[in-house]
């Protein structure tokens, strides 16, 4: 986008087109998450969540109901795929990782970093789903003691694993939004490195 284009697109619409991109990246990983069959051991369901890298990037740059957005358009593809269980236990484990995810990266000395509030998101989101599995599903009301500390285990693995994703990538993503004019926020890996945040503010400001 040339910055003659920018001058002309309100700063509001900029905004809604890059949670457009991040809405079609996250239902995009969903999908591919649908491919993946189920894992022996864990509950029907139980899978890494991909797109919670791009919900993390969402709330690190658009903040929390932008966030919130992505975890709302996630559910509706689980209802619309799966069921309305599956919706409730995606909204339920989305918010809960939404909101432990945002309350963090505003946290300026967390000592967490990416992977670290990565894992503590995905342990939350499986948290959530569990508990809305024992309260709508029969037959389930030991599933927390059965399953419980095999998700705890699950969510610090999946959760390393889409926080180092997300860390790889977090350049081209910054990148991306830049390009919309959307300021990239502070996070923890980064709040030792004096001057960043001018550079990046200062850069941001010459590109809009």
């Amino acid at each position: 986008m040339s910055k003659q284009q920018k001058n002309r697109v309100s700063p509001r619409t900029q905004k809604l087109a890059l949670l457009g991109i991040m809405a079609a990246q996250a239902l995009a990983l969903a999908f591919l998450e649908n491919l993946i069959p189920v894992i022996p051991g864990l509950p029907p369901g139980a899978k890494p969540g991909l797109a919670n890298i791009v919900t993390m990037f969402t709330a690190s740059v658009m903040g929390f109901w932008s966030a919130m957005a992505i975890t709302v358009i996630k559910s509706l593809f689980a209802l619309i795929t799966r069921g309305f269980t599956a919706f409730c236990m995606s909204f339920a484990g989305g918010v809960l990782s939404t909101i432990v995810m945002v309350l963090l990266l505003k946290w300026k000395k967390n000592p967490f970093g990416i992977i670290g509030i990565s894992i503590l998101s995905a342990i939350m989101f499986n948290a959530g789903q569990l508990g809305v599995a024992c309260i709508m599903l029969t037959g389930t009301k030991g599933l927390a003691a059965t399953y419980g500390p095999m998700l705890l285990l699950f969510g610090i693995i999946a959760g390393a694993l889409t926080g180092t994703i997300l860390k790889v990538i977090m350049p081209a993503l910054q990148r991306e939004s830049r390009h919309f004019g959307v300021g990239v926020l502070d996070i923890p890996e980064d709040v030792n490195r004096p001057g960043k945040e001018k550079s990046d503010d200062k850069r941001t400001n010459e590109e809009r």
